[in-house]
């Protein structure tokens, strides 16, 4: 026995393989070792061996396979680029009459590895009520891989029943399958609290676990947080690990501390290419558009090739920071260092045209490019004709994004602020009156802010916080001053067809405005306010906001959907150019 699998495990080709299946079928003892055969050839770490086919081959010319038999080409299926044929045959498996192959906890963890790969959520919740019949569910390995399941493809929900039934978490392994679905769905502060509730239980975070914490601190901007992992992390000698270094520059810049995310990378000795990517377009985010061209020059004398990330980073840089000369000049290069442009780029080239009113040119463009133009390029351009009121182009942009069957509330929303921006209001009531036709909601505007390591999360006219009097006291004491610096508000903005003092008050009250007095009154004079927003900072909160961080003498930071502005002494970092 130890004889044939020394023997499998030097089978390195095709040919071995076939000689050795001959030689254990005319001694008769092929029966006895076709299982481990199977499994040699169906998981062979080289792909180029084409093994798995010749398992197949055999498999389907076995009368009666047995369940490893099943085991190894289900194992070896889930693999595949194709991991739907493993469900297929785990299917064929579960309806064989013999009772000799019926799936076992091995057969149950396979099958859902293919599910996993395949983002098969039916398919899955079918193999869990099966694991629950066969007496599967004290296992604790099967239940792990059940919840990475349900994690990947994105039902949350019952990953986290999954986990709550377990009998015994084994190790930290569920723990991060749970904190990564969290964390890549979307629900940072759950992932949070997951990866702060295993180092109470006393399990010690690895690098998958920090990795997915690192993301909810990214998304939430919780630098607290962020910072304790970080160090957490260092400690460890976790910072070895590359990919971690890189989740850690992501959360610095994401967070709104840039040159801590540079000094980081600079303490990474083989940088990925990611981790070049990564800082670049930190850089970008913050409007740091020389610098980040310099770094992209720089990654080429290091030996590290651009490719198609690192030119969209570069050009995101140019965008933020006006760079039209230089931008034009890199996406005129792509091709001739061997990088074709995609619509991404495309898009890039037309925001940086549309940011810079260069309207026309950028219409031509999207009629020309090669590639087909989507429904994100076409809201670009809309966004510029927004910026500069040019209501022909909006008009002809609005009706190719009908034509197209976009039915985005921002699409209709762009459309309206130009109208409004020019007092036109019966076109905004059409617009109104088309998105009511089709149902179409608008996504409601919130900002975020952390006090204390808590995460306080704010809507327009929100009056939920419980110290939300306090914060409105506070907003009209920052109303109070700012007027006597002369602000005038932008009511232009405001897209209702209402009184001035009606139209004043609604801006008052942006959730942006909101998180930032809760801020004044909650967070150190010696500490920055941050505040994170899921949509564009409006052109009235910017104004607002630098007039703040001169009167207050305070340091204000704030993501928008976009990219970052740093408030100081009366200026933004965007140089008034977003």
């Amino acid at each position: 026995m130890a004889f044939v699998d020394s023997l499998l495990q030097n089978c390195h080709s095709l040919s071995h393989i076939k000689q050795l299946h001959a030689h254990l079928t005319t001694t008769g003892l092929f029966p006895f070792h076709r299982s481990k055969l199977l499994d040699r050839c169906a998981t062979s770490p080289s792909p180029s061996l084409s093994l798995l086919p010749y398992a197949t081959f055999v498999f389907r010319h076995t009368p009666f396979p047995s369940t490893n038999d099943y085991n190894a080409i289900i194992r070896g299926l889930a693999l595949t680029p194709t991991p739907t044929r493993a469900l297929t045959c785990y299917l064929h498996m579960s309806r064989a009459p013999t009772t000799t192959t019926k799936p076992d906890a091995l057969t149950c963890s396979f099958a859902l590895k293919a599910c996993a790969r395949a983002l098969a959520l039916p398919e899955a919740a079918q193999i869990h009520s099966q694991v629950t019949r066969f007496g599967f569910g004290l296992d604790a390995l099967l239940q792990t891989t059940l919840l990475d399941v349900y994690a990947k493809a994105g039902d949350l929900d019952g990953a986290r029943k999954v986990f709550e039934e377990m009998a015994s978490r084994r190790d930290i392994a569920s723990w991060n399958a749970l904190i990564a679905g969290l964390a890549q769905g979307s629900r940072p502060s759950e992932a949070l609290e997951m990866f702060k509730r295993a180092g109470s239980e006393g399990l010690r975070a690895n690098e998958v676990t920090v990795l997915g914490a690192l993301s909810a601190c990214s998304q939430l901007g919780a630098t607290r947080e962020g910072e304790k992992i970080w160090e957490y992390v260092r400690g460890e000698g976790l910072d070895l690990n590359v990919q971690v270094c890189n989740a850690a520059i992501d959360m610095y810049a994401k967070c709104g501390f840039v040159d801590k995310a540079y000094q980081i990378f600079e303490r990474v000795c083989r940088k990925s290419l990611v981790t070049w990517n990564t800082m670049i377009m930190a850089l970008a985010m913050h409007g740091d558009g020389r610098r980040a061209m310099e770094l992209f020059e720089e990654m080429g004398r290091f030996g590290v090739c651009p490719d198609s990330v690192s030119y969209l980073a570069a050009l995101c840089a140019c965008n933020h920071a006006g760079l039209v000369d230089e931008g034009f000049r890199l996406f005129n290069s792509m091709a001739g260092r061997g990088v074709s442009p995609n619509v991404k780029h495309y898009g890039s080239v037309v925001d940086l045209l549309g940011r810079a009113g260069r309207l026309e040119d950028a219409f031509e463009i999207v009629r020309s490019m090669p590639v087909v133009p989507d429904v994100v390029l076409w809201q670009t351009l809309l966004g510029a004709c927004k910026t500069y009121g040019n209501v022909d182009m909006a008009e002809q942009v609005s009706r190719k994004l009908v034509e197209m069957g976009s039915n985005s509330c921002g699409d209709f929303v762009l459309l309206s602020n130009v109208y409004a921006a020019l007092e036109r209001w019966d076109d905004v009531g059409r617009v109104r009156e088309a998105m009511k036709n089709r149902d179409v909601k608008k996504v409601p505007g919130f900002s975020y802010t952390e006090v204390e390591g808590v995460v306080h999360k704010f809507l327009n006219g929100d009056q939920s916080h419980p110290s939300w009097q306090e914060i409105y006291q506070k907003l009209e004491e920052v109303r109070f001053r700012i007027e006597a610096y002369g602000y005038v508000p932008e009511t232009n903005y405001v897209l209702h067809d209402i009184g001035q003092e009606d139209k004043e008050n609604a801006l008052c009250y942006h959730s942006e405005k909101l998180a930032v007095a809760f801020g004044l009154i909650s967070i150190s004079e010696h500490a920055p306010i941050q505040v994170i927003k899921n949509l564009r900072i409006c052109g009235d909160c910017h104004a607002v906001i630098k007039l703040i961080s001169k009167i207050y003498e305070r340091e204000i930071i704030v993501r928008d959907r976009a990219r970052f502005h740093r408030f100081k002494q009366g200026s933004c970092s965007c140089r008034d150019y977003w």
